[in-house]
C-alpha cells in the first residue's frame, strides 16, 4: 500500500505508542490526523517530542473519545483509523471505573460508528490484560478472556464491540493485542520506567509484585506491527498478539536494569502497588506465531538493547518524570 494516498486518523496520538506511530506514518508519507484529548492548555503529550518538521505535517484535532460528534468530524475523509485512544492504567481503573468504562467502551463505539458511516478501515488496539493471568502458555488468540480489573473488562468490552461491528455491519476491522510495550517516552505508570527512574536517582526502588512474569516488546517493534496490519489485505475480523515470546519476572527485570545502569539499590515491596489478590495477573507470555505468519512481523530489538535505549532516553529526560511518585 502506498501511504502517500492515505488519510489516516490516529486516536490516542499524544500517547506513548500513538505518538511513535504518528511519527512513523508521517515518515511513510501518509496524511495524518492526530486526535488528542482536549485540555485548556492545549497539551500535546509525547507529540511535543517529535521533530518540528514532523509535527508541522500533522493535522491536530482536539476532542474527547466520549463525544460522538467530535469523533465523526475527525473521521471524515479518513481511509484508515488507528484507534489507540484509551484510559490505560489498571490502578486508576480501581479508583474511577466509570470513567475508564465510558472512555474505553463508549469511545470505541463512537469510533466504530464513524467507521461504519464513512467506510473507514479500523486497526483497533487491545491489550494482553484481556487474557488475565495465563491459563495456558504461551497465550494464543484463542485463550479465554478474563476481566480481572475494570480496565481489562473495559478492553474486553471494546474488543467485542469491534468483533460485533465486523460481523453485524461489515466494518473492516483488525484487532492488535500488544503485550507489555516499553521504550523511550513511556510514563512511570509502567514498570520499566518506574524501575529506571528510581534506580537512576534513589538508593531504594519501590515496586509491587516481584514474581509476576511479563512479556516485553520494544515500542518500535510494536509500531512496526501496526504499520504491517495497515498494509496487509485480507485480515479483517482477525486478532493478532504482539509479544516477544519470552518472559521475565519483575524481580529479574529490575536486576537486569540495575546491571545496565551500574547501580545496586535496595528493592522494597510497596503494598500500595500490589493489586487485589483476585485481580493480579501473574503470568503473561505471548504466542506471536500468527503475527509472524500472517503479518510477516517479528520483534527485532532484544530486551537488553531496548532497555539500554530506554535508560539513555530517561537519563536525558528526567525532568519528564515525578521521581518516586506512584503514578496510578
Amino acid at each position: 500500500m502506498d501511504w502517500h494516498n492515505q488519510t489516516v486518523l490516529v486516536t490516542g496520538a499524544a500517547g506513548f505508542i500513538g505518538s511513535r506511530l504518528t511519527e512513523t506514518l508521517v515518515q511513510q508519507g501518509a496524511q495524518v490526523r492526530a486526535f488528542v484529548r482536549y485540555t485548556s492548555r492545549g497539551e500535546l503529550g509525547l507529540l511535543n517530542f517529535l521533530p518540528s518538521a514532523i509535527l508541522s505535517e500533522i493535522e491536530l484535532v482536539f476532542g474527547d473519545l466520549r463525544d460522538a460528534e467530535a469523533i465523526e468530524q475527525a473521521a471524515k475523509r479518513a481511509d484508515l483509523i488507528y484507534h489507540l485512544g484509551a484510559l490505560i492504567s489498571i490502578p486508576y481503573s480501581y479508583l474511577h471505573p466509570v470513567e475508564v468504562v465510558q472512555t474505553n467502551i463508549l469511545g470505541t463505539l463512537n469510533v466504530l460508528q464513524a467507521c461504519r458511516k464513512f467506510d473507514c478501515r479500523l486497526i483497533h488496539t487491545s491489550s494482553s490484560e484481556v487474557y488475565g493471568t495465563a491459563l495456558k502458555v504461551p497465550i494464543d488468540e484463542t485463550h479465554p478472556l478474563q476481566g480481572q480489573s475494570p480496565y481489562s473488562a473495559s478492553k474486553i468490552g471494546a474488543d467485542k464491540l469491534v468483533e460485533s461491528y465486523y460481523r453485524s455491519f461489515g466494518v473492516r476491522a483488525v484487532t492488535i493485542r500488544p503485550f507489555n510495550t516499553y521504550g523511550p517516552g513511556q510514563s512511570a505508570r509502567a514498570v520499566i520506567p518506574t524501575i529506571i527512574t528510581q534506580a537512576l536517582t534513589k538508593q531504594t526502588v519501590y515496586l509491587g509484585n516481584l514474581d509476576a512474569l511479563r512479556d516485553f516488546t520494544y515500542v518500535d517493534d510494536t509500531v512496526d506491527a501496526f504499520i504491517k496490519a495497515g498494509q496487509t489485505d485480507g485480515i479483517d475480523g482477525e486478532t493478532f498478539n504482539l509479544g516477544s515470546g519470552s518472559e521475565i519476572s519483575i524481580r529479574d527485570l529490575a536486576a537486569h536494569i540495575f546491571d545496565l545502569i551500574g547501580t545496586t539499590p535496595e528493592v522494597e515491596v510497596d503494598d500500595e502497588r500490589i493489586r487485589p489478590a483476585l485481580s493480579e495477573v501473574q503470568r503473561l507470555l505471548a504466542d506471536n506465531s500468527k503475527a509472524r505468519h500472517v503479518l510477516a512481523w517479528s520483534p527485532q530489538v532484544d530486551l537488553r538493547e531496548g532497555l539500554s535505549r530506554t535508560i539513555q532516553w530517561i537519563r536525558e529526560h528526567l525532568d519528564f518524570y515525578h521521581i518516586g511518585h506512584y503514578e496510578r
